[in-house]
């Protein structure tokens, strides 16, 4: 079969990895190989896709339908595949047949043209935060996900090294303080989806609403909720009341699910950060700007 990697994927793996990416090199053959080892008959490839990872509508041999997912070593398949199977299909997508050593996924089809963004930005973040209530569980016995605290001490290393630009030193440090006080006092840890916000919510048959594309981490629920404060952020900064907007969002998520609203804000300022700093890092000038001003609220 013909195949091109999406050039949403091609280019953001552009901004971490060297200029021709051993993995995407490969990615054809790769795809040629679980699409013949399943017998799947394949659909399209689902566009513009994610930044991390290619997805491909796909039939099974009965002619059920499924989703073919491959991913770099870098994207933690392994993680997800074995949150999925946690999550058992509670709140989430389910995980039909995995090799995540080599970065396939088979999963259940949803419907990938519509999550909750499709929604007004009230309903949609009810059934966001929804969701991602079902989501949060003991994480296994014995388990091997990264924790909050490894996650976020790679990142404020990172965040640090940014600290010398007079123009975000001052986000910086706050960012940094937060993080240490928060985990100094951390909460007993969930199983946490570590990416979740309205674009990962689709439609589903199931349910309504089901998660996917999850980086597992354990840790505090507040850390995996602050993503979503953010959610359409360039929308938040066009309003002239976009400041008391983010306030109020913070205010009725951290009720709604039961999760503290300092602690909230906290890890909402970390990560918006964090995502900024990286931006600039990446040369994405615009959604740093936008991600730093945002934080500048909190």
């Amino acid at each position: 079969m013909a195949f091109e990697p999406p050039q949403r994927l091609v280019k953001a793996l552009g901004e971490t990895a060297p200029e021709g990416d051993e993995w995407l090199e490969k990615l054809p053959g790769a795809v040629e190989r679980a699409v013949s080892l399943r017998e799947l008959t394949v659909e399209r490839v689902q566009v513009p896709g994610g930044r991390s990872s290619v997805v491909l509508l796909v039939r099974r041999p009965d002619g059920t339908p499924a989703v073919l997912k491959l991913a770099p070593r870098r994207a933690r398949p392994e993680g997800e595949a074995a949150a999925l199977a946690h999550w058992g299909g509670l709140g989430a997508v389910r995980l039909l047949e995995d090799d995540a050593a080599a970065g396939v996924l088979l999963l259940e089809r949803l419907h990938p043209e519509v999550s909750v963004r499709s929604l007004p930005e009230a309903k949609a973040l009810l059934e966001a935060a929804g969701t991602l209530r079902r989501l949060w569980v003991e994480p296994p016995s014995g388990h091997v996900f990264e924790t909050v605290a490894e996650r976020t001490g790679r990142q404020a290393a990172a965040m640090a090294a940014a600290a010398g630009d007079a123009d975000v030193a001052v986000l910086v440090a706050g960012a940094l303080t937060a993080r240490e006080e928060l985990l100094a006092g951390e909460p007993e840890p969930r199983l946490l989806h570590g990416t979740f916000r309205q674009s990962k919510v689709l439609a589903g048959e199931r349910l309504p609403w089901l998660a996917v594309g999850p980086d597992p981490v354990v840790g505090e629920c507040a850390f995996d909720l602050a993503r979503l404060v953010r959610d359409r952020v360039e929308d938040l900064i066009a309003s002239p009341s976009g400041a008391s907007i983010t306030r109020r969002r913070i205010k009725r998520l951290a009720e709604s699910l039961e999760v503290d609203q300092e602690r909230l804000r906290g890890w909402t300022l970390f990560r918006a950060v964090e995502s900024g700093v990286r931006a600039l890092r990446v040369g994405r000038p615009r959604d740093g700007e936008l991600l730093l001003e945002f934080a500048g609220w909190l």
